[in-house]
């Protein structure tokens, strides 16, 4: 066992498990092109399969969702229209397509859900300085989580949404702000926009938020994990819920500021 409890065959898949994740995501990152398209395209596929689970609709709705998803994230690709103004419409036209042949505006929202953030990280990772500014949005979010991971468990002290997630504290949500507002401070001497950097602890309160969102999807349907494919993690959902929401306003800042 390990000094925490936990078994170390589960700590070893655990960790090879994450370093296998961050090994991809930051291949995906760097090149770009294809390779970022496919990881993100994936990834969102998984998550809505997930989200339809959650859900607990059938086989076939499910399917069809993702399917309707397939069309715009196709048009995101490289050798396609890419990131832009069709697939957006495409996005919200295949949730407006889900609605009407399934009759579950949840399950519709779910294709937003995903498809908005894939599209964000695109639009990101499209512009000039696109390498520096999409890892500022994704890695302010593996900030937030760490600092709010050490704060909590060191600190301790009220909960923050006890009836939705009992491990989560107001000390947990300020040591992620921080440990965001940190690591923007850092970027910034490399080139982030000070706008960006000025916005890091507002977004950090959003991945926060994003993470409560998703524990009461899971309180809801009674489950522990949003899935099982990533041993030791749970599912994509579980790994990603923070991202969702960050990476649309973050996209929209990027415009904002170019």
């Amino acid at each position: 066992m390990s000094a925490a409890g936990t078994p170390r065959s589960d700590l070893a898949t655990r960790t090879v498990v994450g370093v296998a994740l961050i090994a991809l995501a930051a291949a995906a990152l760097i090149l770009g092109g294809y390779l970022f398209w496919l990881v993100l395209v994936v990834a969102g596929l998984l998550m809505l399969a997930e989200w339809s689970d959650l859900l607990g609709v059938s086989y076939r709705f499910k399917r069809i969702a993702q399917f309707s998803l397939s069309v715009p994230l196709a048009i995101l690709c490289p050798a396609a229209a890419g990131p832009g103004f069709l697939a957006l419409g495409l996005t919200f036209g295949a949730a407006f397509f889900v609605v009407i042949v399934t009759q579950r505006p949840i399950l519709a929202a779910g294709v937003l859900y995903v498809g908005l953030p894939v599209l964000a990280l695109l639009v990101i990772r499209a512009q000039p300085d696109g390498l520096l500014l999409a890892f500022w949005a994704m890695a302010l979010v593996w900030a937030c989580d760490i600092g709010g991971y050490f704060a909590g468990r060191s600190i301790g002290g009220p909960k923050l949404a006890p009836s939705i997630s009992p491990n989560k504290t107001w000390s947990g949500l300020a040591g992620g702000v921080v440990a965001a507002a940190a690591f923007a401070s850092v970027l910034y001497r490399f080139g982030l926009p000070v706008q960006l950097a000025i916005a890091t602890p507002l977004l950090a309160v959003v991945a926060q938020m994003g993470d409560l969102y998703e524990s009461w999807m899971k309180r809801r349907a009674g489950v522990k994990d949003s899935g099982t494919m990533l041993p030791g993690h749970g599912g994509f959902l579980d790994r990603l819920d923070g991202l969702v929401p960050v990476a649309p306003i973050a996209a929209l800042l990027v415009v904002l500021v170019r």
